[in-house]
């Protein structure tokens, strides 16, 4: 909901300003509400992640970000599971995700993968990133 960008932000770059995340701008996030889905506790929103459409098969599970004093209570795992949901809906055959949190992405079901075996599409994003172009997230891909 358009309601939840401010809360989607702030959880998301509290992770870039430390250097584990991308940062999100206000315009980025309005313009993809919809991929969004959040996780509340007492009516606050304590975690967002997005599926984002990259090709006719191709989707990315981005910004997963759990509020710290809400971590280690199933909450990444739920929107993870969310998202693959809908991308298999979508008819999604393949989702990738580009990470520091490698475990967790393999508890998951996702396996490494080397970012060149992506295809050319998922770079655009790329372009407009602090750390373009010595990118150290690692990409997990899994089937559907």
């Amino acid at each position: 909901m358009v309601k939840d960008a401010r809360r989607i932000m702030e959880l998301v770059n509290h992770y870039a300003d430390k250097g584990e995340m991308l940062p999100l701008n206000s315009s980025r996030v309005y313009q993809h509400v919809r991929d969004f889905v959040v996780v509340e506790e007492e009516r606050k929103i304590v975690g967002c992640g997005a599926l984002v459409v990259m090709w006719e098969d191709l989707a990315e599970i981005r910004s997963l970000a759990i509020a710290p004093e809400h971590q280690r209570k199933g909450y990444g795992r739920q929107m993870v599971e969310s998202l693959l949901k809908e991308a298999r809906h979508l008819g999604v055959k393949r989702v990738f995700a580009l990470t520091y949190q490698m475990g967790f992405f393999e508890k998951m079901g996702f396996q490494f993968t080397e970012k060149e075996k992506l295809p050319h599409k998922i770079w655009a994003d790329c372009f407009n990133c602090p750390k373009f172009p010595n990118c150290d997230e690692t990409a997990f891909i899994i089937h559907l």
